[in-house]
């Protein structure tokens, strides 16, 4: 580890540090400044893309959800990243049945997940969380899932106990112009001449997608104005946010320091990894040529100063804060029906009436 991280870590967890470490990072498609890529689609909604004042459209291309549930698997064994990373948290595994297993680093509500509250690990995570809205004693669920603390966990259906994002990480590209595509399926072969069904039939359905042999692809069925990506004409920016007041403000006792130190660990690495540009069919972003990204310490006054950062330099602090901190055991831990079902019938309900109150209590 490099002494000079050693000294940022030291202010930055200082009473009077920076509030925030920042990158702004510029990236484009792989076909290369002015390609066509594809956001995200929603119900209801489609592509997100607000208008300014100005009349400038803003396409939101990653959510802060999105890139969290990209970013967090990174830390678990054998999937595609680096064992060295994963070490640095506990690798706990849900064993949903013979040789089918699920590590909670895939679930999307973190230590809130109901796959959590319907497995041998409810009683552990609810006492971790009881423990926080006790005492503000966040270290039993940094033994347990420390990147809940990293990415944010609201455990709205038991006790309530909500943890911000220590990291937030956002896609977004700026002065966009919307495309539509069209396209025209054609049957292999003629069904109504093989009299499947007659002409008469043919003539009535060809041409409605909903009708029923356009759904089973017998007749031809034109397909118009559906999204066909967008182009940027601004830049495309991953914005990534590290909240070092919410780092300080972690408590774990006598342990407060290596919890913090461990944790901003945690968040530098998962800040500072290179992420796989991949993010749907159609929408495979890389970092843009010539353009570097540089992080930059923000302090409560609101001046910035570049700071050196990198991913091996933040693993090689992450692993001496882990060290301090000791990293929860690895576990497998059993799927329970019985669990999931009660979960379903809204949980037990005094104990969750009691968490409410001691929830209540604490504001």
């Amino acid at each position: 580890m490099s002494t000079s991280l050693d000294e940022h870590v030291d202010r930055w967890l200082s009473p009077t540090g920076a509030v925030a470490l920042v990158l702004k990072q510029e990236l484009e498609p792989v076909e290369g400044d002015g390609g066509v890529f594809f956001p995200p689609t929603y119900a209801d909604v489609g592509y997100n893309i607000d208008k300014l004042g100005d009349g400038t459209q803003v396409a939101t291309v990653d959510s802060v959800g999105s890139q969290a549930n990209r970013i967090e698997p990174m830390f678990e064994k054998g999937a595609g990243g680096d064992d060295g990373v994963a070490a640095l948290v506990p690798q706990i595994e849900i064993e949903i049945a013979e040789g089918r297993r699920v590590s909670i680093l895939r679930a999307g509500h973190r230590l809130g997940d109901a796959i959590i509250r319907s497995s041998e690990l409810k009683a552990d995570a609810r006492a971790a969380f009881a423990a926080f809205l006790d005492s503000g004693d966040a270290s039993l669920i940094a033994k347990l899932a420390p990147t809940s603390l990293v990415f944010g966990v609201w455990d709205s259906r038991d006790t309530q106990a909500k943890l911000p994002r220590l990291v937030q990480s956002v896609i977004r590209a700026w002065d966009v112009d919307r495309l539509t595509r069209s396209a025209q399926y054609v049957p292999a072969i003629d069904y109504a001449a093989l009299e499947l069904f007659s002409e008469e039939e043919k003539a009535k359905q060809e041409g409605d997608p909903k009708s029923p042999l356009a759904k089973r692809g017998f007749v031809a069925v034109p397909a118009t104005g559906a999204h066909g990506g967008i182009v940027a004409r601004g830049p495309i920016v991953r914005d990534v946010t590290i909240n070092l007041v919410a780092v300080r403000r972690l408590q774990g006792g006598q342990a407060s320091e290596a919890l913090r130190r461990y944790i901003l660990g945690l968040s530098l690495v998962a800040a500072t990894e290179p992420l796989d540009g991949f993010l749907r069919a159609g929408c495979l972003l890389v970092p843009k040529a010539g353009v570097k990204g540089s992080w930059v310490e923000v302090a409560r006054t609101g001046g910035r100063s570049e700071v050196a950062l990198d991913a091996a330099t933040a693993r090689a602090f992450a692993a001496q804060a882990a060290a301090a901190f000791v990293v929860g055991a690895d576990r497998v831990v059993k799927f329970d029906p019985k669990l999931a079902k009660d979960d379903l019938k809204g949980g037990d309900k005094g104990e969750k009436a009691a968490a409410k109150k001691a929830a209540k209590a604490k504001k």
